[in-house]
C-alpha cells in the first residue's frame, strides 16, 4: 500500500469536518446558475448541508483586432469573453451525496471541478 492510499483510506476525526467544494465556470451565466440549481438540489435531496453558491469575481478577457488590414490603422474592434464563475461548500457529504453528484448530467459549457477538503 502507497503513502498516497493511506491518504485516501483514511476517515476523518470525529472532530474535524470533511468539506466537498465545487467550483463551477462558465461562459454563460444563465446555464451557470441552471448548473448551480440542479448540484444544489441533487445535495438537499440528500440532507446534505450546502455553503453557496458563492459568486467569485467575473475573469474578462478583452482582445482588440485592426477592422482593415493595411490603411485604416486606427480603426479597431475590440471582442471580450466573460467567464462567470461560482463555488458551492458541502459540508460532510455522504457517498450517497457524491454519488449523486458524479452521476449528474449537465449542459456543455460548464465546467466543474471538485476537491474533497
Amino acid at each position: 500500500m502507497t503513502t498516497e492510499s493511506k491518504k485516501e483510506t483514511k476517515k476523518a476525526p470525529s472532530g474535524e469536518i470533511q468539506k466537498l467544494r465545487i467550483r463551477v465556470r462558465a461562459y454563460e451565466h444563465k446555464i451557470l446558475d441552471q448548473s448551480v440549481k440542479q448540484i444544489i438540489d441533487t445535495a438537499m435531496r440528500f440532507d446534505a448541508t450546502v455553503v453557496g453558491p458563492i459568486p467569485l469575481p467575473t475573469e474578462i478577457k478583452k482582445y482588440t483586432v485592426n477592422r482593415s488590414s493595411f490603411v485604416h490603422k486606427d480603426a479597431r474592434e475590440q471582442y471580450e469573453m466573460r467567464l462567470h464563475k461560482r463555488v458551492i461548500d458541502i459540508m460532510n457529504p455522504s457517498a450517497k451525496v457524491v454519488e449523486a453528484l458524479t452521476n449528474l448530467s449537465l449542459p456543455s459549457g460548464v465546467n466543474i471541478d471538485v476537491k474533497m477538503m
